[in-house]
């Protein structure tokens, strides 16, 4: 038996025995998304009683996070910089602290010791010949945070995904749980009228042999739809999902015209069905790397025509985006957008897109406004803006002046809106 092996015997407990070497007091890192560990997190949340202040770093959520829910608040807090379906209560509620933080500067965070990093719970494949297990499905923060633990736990699951670019050694796995379960499966959102008519218009700006950065929902889902006119793209993305599969086996997405990691599709987290997950399982073409490469706004300049495709809750007159706050209400979180719009700026051929529907509340509110919200964030800056897309169309406010910004937001509008805007554009003497 070789050295590797024996210490993956040695280390096997338990998930009770595992979450036991969790004290009170912890700074945790779980895995993300759909790598989440639940049973190390089902079975520590099981130990409420016994803990008190166990802080737990977690960016999207995906299982059910009980430890955010009331009645937990002497035993567990939860830490995010980005919040989901799942915790946007907890955190109307505060029972969440919410960190700002750029996604590719998480590791950061970890490394530095602005959260240091007592136990990391993560979700590997099993080893290979090498005693190396895969991070599958979710690299992002989670290797780095798995680097950075006094302890690491893993929960190593068959159905995780072996993909290449980063692993973990058992040498460096203090205490394993085996549990196989399927894996949590995103399953391809609802797309509309609105999103196709979207998803249209963001094609247009696509050109030939341009490497995409896509982010999580209908609309981006629905600009893949709009694609298979195209040729030869490239994928270099924080995240893709199913639809990206369907360009692959279209021909449309090769990566061969790439400027950097040519013929490989770079990511760092996944979220998907099982058909993409049994598409990246040892696909020698894609590389799965931590966030502080892949969202690293130097790196992604380095990618000639890049396009990155994001989406937004407001964008004011001028050109000003949040995307994470509803006035004072934070709903999500900065993620990746900002990475990638100021990496895309220094992109030779580069586009940044930011894609929103132009209503909200049924058709009640229009998201072109002329101010933001009182207590809304700034997510993207009116210096850092390029394109906006509506079903109604494309405006592109780079190099444009206040007033030529106006007058493009307000085409793109609502119409049942435009009126209004342009009457309080000149109210306030934009026009």
């Amino acid at each position: 038996m070789t050295d590797w092996r024996t210490k993956y015997a040695d280390r096997i407990v338990s998930v009770q025995e595992a979450v036991r070497h969790i004290n009170s007091g912890d700074r945790i890192v779980t895995a993300h998304a759909c790598g989440e560990p639940i049973n190390l997190i089902e079975a520590l949340v099981d130990r409420a009683p016994e803990l008190e202040n166990v802080r737990i770093y977690h960016l999207v959520a995906m299982g059910a996070a009980r430890y955010a829910q009331a009645g937990m608040e002497k035993s567990f807090r939860h830490v995010t910089s980005f919040l989901g379906a799942s915790t946007r209560k907890a955190c109307d509620e505060g029972r969440v602290d919410f960190i700002p933080c750029f996604f590719h500067e998480v590791p950061k965070m970890f490394k530095n010791g602005d959260y240091p990093v007592d136990v990391a719970l993560i979700q590997v494949s099993p080893p290979d010949e090498n005693g190396e297990c895969s991070f599958g499905v979710s690299v992002d923060y989670t290797e780095p945070a798995a680097r950075a633990a006094k302890t690491v736990i893993a929960q190593v699951n068959k159905y995780m995904p072996r993909t290449l670019g980063s692993s973990i050694s058992i040498s460096d796995i203090d205490w394993i749980v085996e549990t196989d379960q399927p894996l949590i499966e995103l399953k391809p959102p609802h797309i509309g009228p609105v999103e196709e008519k979207i998803g249209k218009n963001v094609a247009e700006l696509v050109p030939d042999e341009a490497t995409l950065q896509l982010g999580i929902g209908a609309i981006p889902d629905a600009v893949l739809r709009f694609l298979n006119d195209k040729k030869d793209l490239g994928i270099h993305t924080e995240m893709f999902s199913d639809g990206v599969v369907a360009l692959v086996e279209a021909g449309v997405v090769t990566n061969k015209k790439k400027t950097l990691n040519p013929g490989k599709f770079i990511a760092t987290f996944l979220m998907g069905t099982k058909k993409l997950y049994d598409f990246i399982d040892n696909n020698e073409d894609l590389l799965m790397l931590p966030v502080d490469y892949v969202n690293s706004p130097y790196i992604i300049a380095q990618n000639d025509n890049m396009v990155s495709i994001n989406s937004a809750l407001q964008v004011d007159f001028l050109g000003q985006v949040t995307a994470e706050t509803i006035g004072y209400r934070q709903f999500s979180g900065v993620g990746g957008q900002v990475d990638f719009i100021r990496g895309v700026s220094h992109s030779k051929g580069g586009k940044a897109i930011i894609a929103l529907p132009s209503t909200a509340a049924n058709g009640t509110l229009s998201r072109i406004v002329p101010r933001l919200d009182e207590g809304a964030v700034v997510t993207t800056s009116r210096c850092d803006v390029d394109y906006i897309v509506t079903e109604f169309g494309i405006a592109k406010l780079r190099g444009k002046s206040i007033k030529e910004r106006v007058k493009a937001l307000i085409a793109i509008a609502h119409p049942d809106f435009r009126a209004k805007l342009e009457e309080e554009a000149k109210r306030v003497k934009i026009l």
